[in-house]
């Protein structure tokens, strides 16, 4: 039995000396080879699904390069689609079929905006509109303009953010028709000038606007403010676009009705909240490969969007700090378990900054110049505006790309921060949002345009005004089926006791969700 016993140690011996010459040769060989671990840099046949389709690479933003092709500027290169058209300005229209199954997976998550075109499709209720739109360019969006087609109107459309653009997405909109002034990576000036061609056109003068951000509208007003008279309404969907719209009523100088869509309870509890709860640990996965778990994490705002935010990092372990301005926001981050405290307080020690509050200059130079070695800073608010990056452009700091939409900022003594999307919005610059959640927000979108294109006049004056109420309901009651949802009914007398309608609205106007 010992022999036997010793021959059998002997022999797995033996085995694992094999299995580790293996291994050994193995790693040696790796290191002699290292171009077989490179991604790639052009892209050759790809199979068409949604894993490794165009667009979703566009959005990609970890461990891949940016070929030659990405990095020119298509302003001086003429395209045409399949039916001639030449309007437009795009990457590359040859991307077109991968964008369309991008657009047909997200209509799968889109059941409101999918079932509005269905019902409104024979009606037409916007045949004569003529829409110039400013939002996003992705999958999402494109459902949200092929349906504003489909009801009637004529689009041109913008992007709103110069990195959030799903080029294979772009590509596809124009081969349905649609002129598209938008690709990946567009510098400031090719910004403005897509914003100008999408307004200037050969016998096409709009009359609504569909704005993110206040960008296009602000440009309209710069110049061509003779267009506004033709202009029916603007609807806007952002927190600073929504700001501008109000500095200009309380001037006087608001010359159409707007529709404040960014209030509305849908686009706020289901774009801003639960939207940003998934995306924002998305985006810094994506851009970071960071682990979130013990890390201390500063978020600047706890309004809708700093709410998601906290809640997504603190259940994966995250110490949460929040800064605040408001008393009742700042008492809703207590009572959900948040320390809240002043930026100054806490800024050594965080491991992320997260601003969220669609103000300027939240975290500036003298912040920054405070923050520990590796501190990752990006931005979930609209607009570049909450980080001071002007104070970061100067001799004595090295910019450092080391990824596509990840930047190191070096100073002299070596310490170096972590700058994402150079602070511009982080889930839709670096990542993908819910098709789910957009489908609320699209279908507001849609409902807005309606009503403020076909409302008798004298309805609507020259003011900003919120989305009705019933409106509010109806997108959310859209959405109920996906889950196979039961609404329960009022009777009469409960109804009568409450004073409202059996359909409807539920709540009073001031009611907060």
């Amino acid at each position: 039995m010992k022999k036997v016993y010793s021959l059998v140690n002997v022999t797995k011996a033996k085995e694992q000396e094999a299995v580790q010459s293996i291994c050994i040769k193995q790693i040696q060989f790796n290191e002699e080879k290292p171009e077989f671990n490179k991604l790639p840099t052009k892209t050759g046949h790809r199979s068409l699904t949604r894993s490794i389709s165009q667009s979703s690479t566009d959005s990609l933003s970890s461990g891949c390069g940016e070929s030659s092709e990405e990095e020119s500027s298509p302003r001086d290169k003429l395209q045409r689609n399949s039916k001639g058209l030449a309007d437009f300005c795009i990457k590359n229209i040859d991307q077109a079929d991968f964008g369309r199954r991008e657009i047909e997976v997200a209509q799968q998550e889109m059941p409101a905006l999918m079932n509005l075109r269905k019902r409104a499709e024979e009606e037409k209720p916007l045949s004569g509109a003529k829409v110039v739109g400013c939002t996003h360019i992705t999958a999402q969006t494109a459902v949200l303009i092929e349906t504003l087609v489909a009801l009637g109107a004529q689009c041109r459309w913008v992007a709103c953010n110069i990195f959030s653009t799903q080029n294979a997405v772009a590509a596809a909109v124009v081969e349905g028709g649609v002129p598209v002034f938008a690709w990946k990576g567009e510098s400031e000036d090719d910004f403005w000038w897509c914003i100008d061609r999408s307004v200037c056109a050969d016998a096409w003068q709009p009359n609504m606007i569909l704005d993110d951000g206040g960008d296009l509208t602000h440009w309209i007003y710069k110049k061509y403010p003779s267009l506004l008279k033709r202009i029916r309404g603007i609807v806007e969907e952002s927190v600073t676009g929504v700001f501008r719209l109000y500095q200009l009523s309380k001037a006087g100088k608001l010359c159409v009705p707007a529709m404040n869509v960014n209030d509305s309870v849908t686009k706020q509890k289901f774009d801003n909240l639960y939207c940003c709860r998934e995306s924002i640990l998305d985006g810094l996965k994506r851009t970071t490969d960071v682990m979130f778990g013990g890390k201390q994490v500063l978020v600047c705002g706890y309004g809708e969007v700093g709410k998601g935010c906290c809640s997504a990092l603190k259940a994966l372990g995250a110490v949460v700090y929040v800064t605040e301005v408001d008393p009742i926001c700042a008492l809703q981050a207590c009572m959900d378990g948040f320390r809240v405290l002043k930026l100054s307080e806490v800024i050594r020690q965080a491991d992320m900054v997260i601003t969220c509050t669609g103000n300027k200059n939240v975290v500036v130079r003298e912040h920054l110049d405070r923050m520990k070695n590796g501190c990752i800073v990006c931005n979930m608010g609209h607009s570049n505006t909450e980080i001071d990056l002007v104070s970061l452009h100067t001799s004595e700091l090295k910019w450092e790309r080391v990824r596509p939409q990840v930047d190191h900022i070096i100073w002299p003594d070596g310490k170096r921060i972590v700058l994402l999307a150079e602070g511009r919005l982080l889930n839709l610059s670096c990542s993908t949002v819910p098709s789910f959640v957009l489908s609320i927000t699209a279908t507001t979108q849609a409902l807005a345009l309606i009503e403020l294109f076909n409302a008798p006049e004298g309805r609507y004056k020259q003011d900003v005004y919120l989305l009705p109420k019933k409106m509010d309901e109806y997108v959310a009651s859209l959405h109920l089926a996906t889950f196979d949802a039961h609404l329960s009914e009022l009777s009469d007398d409960q109804a009568k006791y409450l004073g409202i309608s059996k359909n409807g609205p539920f709540k009073p106007s001031y009611y907060r969700y």
